[in-house]
C-alpha cells in the first residue's frame, strides 16, 4: 500500500463504519412490566397524570342523546412503556394501561367570553388494561369509585361488545387519537372492522 493510497482507504473504512452503525437496527422497546393486583382488584396508578398524554375529548358518549346544559370532558393517559411499544409496531402490548378521566366543564371563569374549558372537579376515571393471561379478551374495564382498588367491569357489560364492534386497534378507540392513527395506519394493524366501516362511511 502506498503513502497515496492510504488516506482513501481510511476514509473508505469510516465511511463503511458509519453504514454499518446506521444499518444495526433500534433495539425493540421493553414491554411494560405486569400489572399488579391486590386482592383481585386493580388499584388506580397514582401517577397516570404523569403518563402520555393521548387526547381529549367533549361530551363523547354511547347514548345518541346528552342532558341539556351539561358537559363533560375526558382526557386519556397511557403508560410510557406500552406507548413506546405502540409507537414502533402500531399493536398495544400486554402490561397496556389507558386511563381515562373525565372533568366538568365550565363556561364562567376569568377573562372567559365564549367556549368551554375544563373545571378543577374529577368527575370519574376508568382504566382500559390488557393483561392477556387474565382476561377474557385480553382486556378488562375498571371504573374507580374514590380512587379505591377496583375490580373487574362485567364482560356482560355494553362497552366489551362496543370495543369489540368498533375499536380501531386491539379493541381500543384509536381513531379517536390523533398521534396514534397515523402510526396504526403505517403498520397495517388497524382491525377489520374498523376498516370496513370505514369504507361504508359508518
Amino acid at each position: 500500500m502506498t503513502s497515496r493510497t492510504a488516506p482513501f482507504l481510511q476514509i473508505a473504512l469510516a465511511l463503511a463504519a458509519c453504514a454499518a452503525v446506521h444499518a444495526t437496527p433500534a433495539p425493540a422497546p421493553a414491554a411494560p412490566p405486569g400489572i399488579a393486583y391486590v386482592d383481585g382488584k386493580l388499584p388506580l396508578p397514582a401517577d397516570y397524570r404523569e403518563w402520555i398524554y393521548l387526547t381529549s375529548g367533549l361530551d363523547m358518549s354511547y347514548r345518541s342523546v346528552g342532558l341539556p346544559g351539561h358537559h363533560m370532558f375526558d382526557n386519556v393517559f397511557v403508560n410510557p412503556e406500552a406507548w413506546r411499544v405502540f409507537r414502533q409496531t402500531g399493536t398495544w402490548p400486554d402490561g397496556t394501561m389507558m386511563v381515562l378521566e373525565t372533568r366538568g366543564a365550565g363556561d364562567k371563569a376569568s377573562i372567559n367570553k365564549r367556549g368551554l374549558f375544563q373545571d378543577g372537579d374529577v368527575m370519574g376515571v376508568e382504566v382500559h388494561a390488557k393483561d392477556s393471561r387474565r382476561f377474557d379478551g385480553g382486556w378488562a374495564f375498571f371504573a374507580f369509585d374514590d380512587r379505591q382498588p377496583a375490580r373487574e367491569i362485567d364482560h356482560a357489560a355494553d362497552c366489551y361488545a362496543c370495543h369489540r364492534a368498533h375499536a380501531a386497534v386491539d379493541t381500543t378507540f384509536v381513531q379517536f387519537y390523533p398521534t396514534l392513527l397515523p402510526i396504526a395506519r403505517s403498520a397495517n394493524t388497524l382491525s377489520p372492522a374498523y376498516l370496513a366501516q370505514q369504507k361504508h362511511g359508518d
